[in-house]
């Protein structure tokens, strides 16, 4: 049976907020998750720059790129001349944080959670930062609220096909989602199981274990995808072709940020993903 969603809303967090946040009007965003979040919250008019993993909502289209959360550059957010920096756990370097917070900027970190626990949160943090307090707590229960609806409905589907999530295929053999990862917390969620139990984390799989795996479904980002000749091409590989999946070209690609982003579309991204893997029984369920 699925988990339902649990949220905390009013959940402390050991943050350096800043006394008067409604007052922050430049703000620099790192982290797709945490720029979905300020657009949701009705903020995104106060954003004047994104890191490269901020693509949704459209208006980020058009707002100056700070580079990849985890390799920030202090003189390119600088040139934007923000009040605060809103940023994922892991970006970084520190370093360059630590010349932001110098500069007078306020660096709010978001808490360093994975998966559906974390998106109530992030939402938190969020909003005590643009000190828009209420409506995260209302962005936050819509979000819960949708999420355990979907999650119902899944729980009410008669199968579990046999996924496996493929970060990417190097050298070694494919890096592959083991147990305690975002692709596999999605994957149960949306009604498949993952077929990857040996180990925690992203790792290689070799090739007797992918085949002795035998997954039904192959899930990939559509980013890694797309250079790998998209999931169609990984399907022919020679270790892929011998799986269920292969040989009957069973394969997903999905919006990375959409699909691991555990953000306010996380109910979204259940859902198409229910739907991609189970095809007219999501239907019939009301997905």
């Amino acid at each position: 049976m699925m988990r339902a969603a649990r949220f905390w809303p009013g959940l402390a967090l050991a943050l350096c907020l800043p006394a008067a946040a409604a007052a922050q009007e430049r703000i620099v965003v790192a982290g797709g998750d945490l720029t979905e979040i300020v657009f949701a919250l009705g903020a995104g008019d106060r954003v004047v720059g994104v890191d490269t993993t901020s693509v949704y909502p459209r208006e980020t289209d058009a707002l100056a790129k700070v580079g990849y959360m985890r390799q920030l550059s202090a003189e390119g957010v600088l040139s934007l001349a923000p009040d605060m920096a809103i940023v994922s756990a892991d970006a970084g370097p520190p370093v360059v944080l630590s010349q932001l917070g110098e500069a007078g900027v306020d660096v709010v970190a978001a808490p360093d959670l994975v998966g559906v626990e974390a998106i109530g949160a992030k939402i938190a943090a969020v909003g005590a930062a643009l000190g828009l307090e209420e409506e995260a707590g209302a962005l936050a229960g819509r979000v819960a609220a949708d999420l355990d609806a979907v999650l119902a409905r899944v729980a009410g589907l008669p199968t579990r096909p046999r996924v496996l999530f493929v970060l990417t295929v190097q050298g070694g053999g494919p890096m592959v989602a083991g147990t305690d990862t975002a692709a596999d917390e999605m994957i149960r969620m949306a009604g498949g199981e993952n077929v990857v139990t040996g180990f925690e984390g992203y790792k290689p799989l070799s090739r007797e274990a992918l085949i002795a795996a035998a997954p039904e479904v192959v899930l990939m980002m559509e980013s890694h995808a797309g250079t790998l000749g998209g999931v169609e091409g990984v399907l022919a590989r020679p270790e892929f072709a011998l799986t269920p999946a292969g040989r009957d070209g069973r394969g997903i690609e999905m919006d990375g940020m959409l699909l691991l982003g555990f953000g306010p579309r996380t109910p979204e991204a259940v859902r198409e993903l229910a739907r991609l893997l189970h095809g007219d029984g999501a239907v019939q369920a009301g997905l």
